[in-house]
């Protein structure tokens, strides 16, 4: 229904975590490289439960293996970002479209950011605050995704 897509993640527990959320709301993960991680770590693993296994996500080498794959589509790039100010509950959502979620070191990289026709949005927060957990991020705003389109999630 959806791509969730992960930019250089590096905390394997919430790959995990993100893994299990793909596999139950029926999304596609993407996971570029490159990870401080194994995939097949046992914190992955652990975090993604049993689903894990059955997830089968998608692994690219690289952002240009990525991008040269799936350009065609930067329309429907909706990228998450704490530089972002649209915020992600205006955006409008429909199914096949590609969520980005940066590192939780680093974020998106700035050249993606700055990829014409991809849609830049945001989670809002309080001034103080400087960022949320990568799962928490995903979770809310692939959630949002899916209930702007719960019709065609449930056929």
């Amino acid at each position: 229904m959806f791509n969730i897509v992960l930019v250089c993640p590096r905390i394997a527990q919430n790959t995990g975590s993100i893994g299990r959320m793909c596999f139950n709301a029926g999304f596609t993960l993407h996971i570029i490289k490159p990870t401080i991680f194994s995939l097949g770590d046992k914190a992955v693993r652990r975090a993604g439960l049993d689903y894990w296994a059955k997830l089968r996500p998608v692994i690219w080498e690289n952002l240009d293996e990525f991008l040269s794959a799936n350009l065609a589509h930067k329309e429907r790039f909706f990228l998450a970002s704490t530089k972002g100010r649209e915020p992600y509950f205006k955006a409008r959502f429909q199914k096949g479209d590609f969520l980005f979620f940066g590192s939780e070191s680093f974020g998106l990289p700035q050249h993606l950011m700055q990829m014409q026709g991809a849609q830049l949005i945001t989670i809002p927060m309080k001034s103080y605050g400087r960022s949320l957990n990568l799962a928490t991020s995903v979770g809310i705003i692939a959630y949002e995704a899916l209930r702007q389109n719960f019709a065609e999630f449930k056929s």
